[in-house]
């Protein structure tokens, strides 16, 4: 089972739109995906239609030990498409269990319980450095970073790579990572600046296209799909499906590399 996890610590950033869209289209090629929720705002199980406010079982119980991971999946509208939940109740798990033994490893081991049952595994992730977080680029094979294309946003993403180096420190093996520029609109100066300081800064770690600004984003969340499923020739569907098809290519290469 390929698993990635989309985070960066800046919120509207796009992490829940590019875990959902890339989702979709894995799962129209025919993968078996489950999308995983780990941020306590529930975004990504509020776009499919559950309450992250009453929501059980979720990803919060993994951490309890109440509920096996088999157990916390629901299904979505999408063929090939499930979904482990997020409840709000996630943000209280630092200060309840944060220091606790081997809460580092839960979602790992979740999803080693899972990995006959999906080819595939996305992570959404919080903004914020903490137990969820370390979760997800404990259990991951590639880190995605949605950066939107302003300024500030830059900013933030200096926090993700550091994060992410301290954590490097402490994997087995290398995360690869990527950057994903997103809510790109080349009619603004400041959009097409701040692709251009993005790539000057991190040069091949940068996805050479960006995800573009479009309205469909939001039809397609109301209606609880993917865009790519709901509006496959949209720009946006169109981009993510670059994206996925680059990143594909990239973990064959790299598995070809390493001999497996």
């Amino acid at each position: 089972m390929k698993i990635w996890a989309v985070a960066n610590q800046k919120g509207g950033v796009g992490k829940t739109t590019t875990a959902v869209n890339l989702a979709g289209l894995c799962a129209a090629q025919g993968q078996r995906v489950l999308l995983v929720d780990l941020d306590p705002h529930g975004s990504l199980t509020s776009y499919f239609g559950l309450d992250p406010e009453t929501i059980a079982p979720s990803t919060y119980h993994l951490f309890g030990g109440q509920q096996s991971a088999a157990e916390a999946v629901f299904p979505t509208k999408v063929d090939r498409l499930s979904l482990l939940p997020a409840s709000t109740a996630l943000a209280t798990l630092d200060r309840q269990l944060g220091n606790r033994p081997g809460m580092g490893l839960v979602i790992r081991n979740a999803l080693n319980e899972l990995s006959g049952r999906y080819d595939f595994a996305l992570l959404d992730c919080p903004p914020m450095l903490g137990v969820l977080m370390v979760n997800a680029l404990a259990a991951c094979q590639l880190l995605l970073i949605p950066v939107q294309t302003e300024f500030l946003a830059l900013k933030g993403l200096e926090r993700m790579v550091n994060t992410l180096n301290m954590v490097q420190r402490s994997r087995r093996s290398e995360l690869p990572w990527r950057i994903v520029p997103t809510l790109f609109d080349r009619r603004t100066r400041a959009s097409v600046d701040s692709l251009r300081e993005l790539r000057a800064t991190y040069g091949d770690k940068v996805w050479p296209s960006a995800i573009p600004v479009d309205t469909q984003f939001r039809e397609a969340s109301r209606q609880g799909l993917p865009l790519t499923i709901a509006q496959p020739w949209a720009r946006g569907s169109q981009a993510y499906r670059r994206l996925l098809q680059e990143l594909l290519q990239e973990n064959d290469a790299a598995a070809r590399q390493g001999g497996g």
